[in-house]
């Protein structure tokens, strides 16, 4: 290849911001192409717009796919320019040298690739770390408020007992709030060795071929070091915390109602630390769900207008359930559209994630930080005071109160699981 050639080349080949070949090279809408390690480094700080560095239009690209044409393009420039670089004698040892490069090459773009998943990981862990640390006096200050409440239905003589649970509940507070910051600080340190890390890698791919070849080992074991020592996020969880006598009260209230199985498609949308969860089932002959079953959603036949009514519902081994009571337009809707956890619906609810599983409650939605319940779960609707309350039954403790429910009578029990 004549040197005009490659000057045409190496013009059209350039990414713009880094101002050598491309590496990777990706194509936005507004048809720039730029090496897809600097765009990542661009857009990492950007919550969801990503400006084109050369006509500043905007984009909303995220799962951007190589230029095939380009990057075969840029591949065979980088060829060229080595062959002028190499002064060893002989076509059959610069072919050679090409190939083991191009391979050193590859193998460099899929560690970065890897690298850059692993830091969009921390990035998403350590906003939900923030998001946390945030809110977590906030969660702890409700908490104190719904236990102090349920005393306050309960015998004077229980008023150490208030005491001592209490002041556990904010000490345990206090001790994860630190743990929190201490995890968000590891999580920004270790955002910026990732940062760092990807960027060394990008310039190593820049590097003649010499040179990589050198340092290639020595990066590669920096690379692996660094993912041992990236951070998982803190798993914060309040103590059960036993309530004398709440079960005793609760069951003062005890109804019993028939289910009422039916086909549904339904999906619960969950946000913040959560995720979707399907719910669907298909009417069975025998109203009794075994643990073979794998989603289904149930009704209550009666529904409730006043009063207060206490029940259980059993969860075992389940991981992914969600249970309460709704208004009763619900029901309709959810044969024609979907759940979307809006108005209306105040539920306790439990999804998994990996090896974990988050607690959550709707109306507001509010993730609960207290262990899963593993047998039985209470529900108490008192419909006069406008509250919907959760417990543990096999622990006798408080898992959530919601308040202020802005019920709209009559209110139906539904109950829906998409994994035994």
């Amino acid at each position: 290849m004549n040197s005009r050639i490659l000057q045409v080349f190496q013009r059209e080949l350039t990414c713009p911001i880094c101002m050598n070949y491309f590496i990777d090279p990706v194509t936005i809408d507004c048809r720039h192409s730029f090496c897809r390690p600097c765009f990542y480094l661009i857009w990492q700080d950007i919550t969801v717009l990503a400006q084109c560095s050369k006509c500043k239009k905007t984009t909303w690209q995220r799962n951007l796919k190589t230029n095939i044409r380009l990057n075969k393009m840029a591949s065979i420039a980088r060829k060229a320019s080595l062959r002028q670089f190499l002064t060893v004698n002989g076509s059959l040892v610069s072919s050679l040298v090409l190939q083991f490069m191009a391979l050193l090459q590859e193998k460099l773009l899929k560690k970065m690739q890897s690298l850059w998943e692993k830091a969009c990981e921390n990035h998403r862990n350590l906003n939900m770390e923030t998001t946390r640390t945030r809110c977590w006096k906030d969660y702890v200050s409700l908490r104190r408020e719904a236990i102090r409440a349920e005393y306050q239905k309960m015998p004077a003589f229980l008023h150490k007992e208030e005491q001592h649970h209490l002041e556990r509940l904010q000490k345990e507070g206090e001790d994860i709030f630190q743990q929190l910051n201490e995890s968000k600080a590891r999580m920004e340190h270790s955002r910026e060795l990732l940062r760092g890390m990807y960027e060394d890698l990008k310039q190593m791919c820049h590097k003649a071929d010499v040179e990589l070849l050198q340092a290639f080992e020595d990066i590669l074991h920096r690379y692996e070091s660094l993912l041992l020592q990236v951070p998982e996020p803190a798993n914060p969880e309040l103590s059960a915390g036993p309530i004398t006598g709440l079960l005793d009260r609760l069951n003062g209230f005890r109804v019993d109602f028939t289910l009422q199985p039916e086909r549904a498609n339904s999906h619960i949308f969950l946000y913040g630390d959560l995720r979707s969860m399907n719910v669907g089932c298909d009417p069975q002959d025998d109203p009794h769900i075994t643990a073979k079953s794998e989603c289904f959603l149930v009704w209550g036949a009666q529904t409730f207008t006043s009063g207060k009514y206490y029940w259980e519902v059993h969860v075992g081994d389940s991981w992914n359930w969600a249970f309460g009571v709704c208004n009763n337009y619900w029901k309709e809707k959810t044969q024609n559209d979907k759940i979307d956890g809006g108005e209306g619906l105040f539920l306790l609810g439990c999804v998994k994630k990996d090896a974990h599983s988050s607690l959550f409650n709707t109306s507001p939605l509010v993730v609960q930080y207290v262990p899963r319940p593993t047998s039985r779960v209470g529900l108490f609707l008192d419909c006069e005071g406008r509250t919907m309350s959760f417990v543990d039954v096999d622990q006798n403790a408080l898992i959530y109160t919601i308040p202020n429910c802005s019920f709209s009578p009559p209110l139906r029990p539904v109950f829906c699981c998409s994994h035994f």
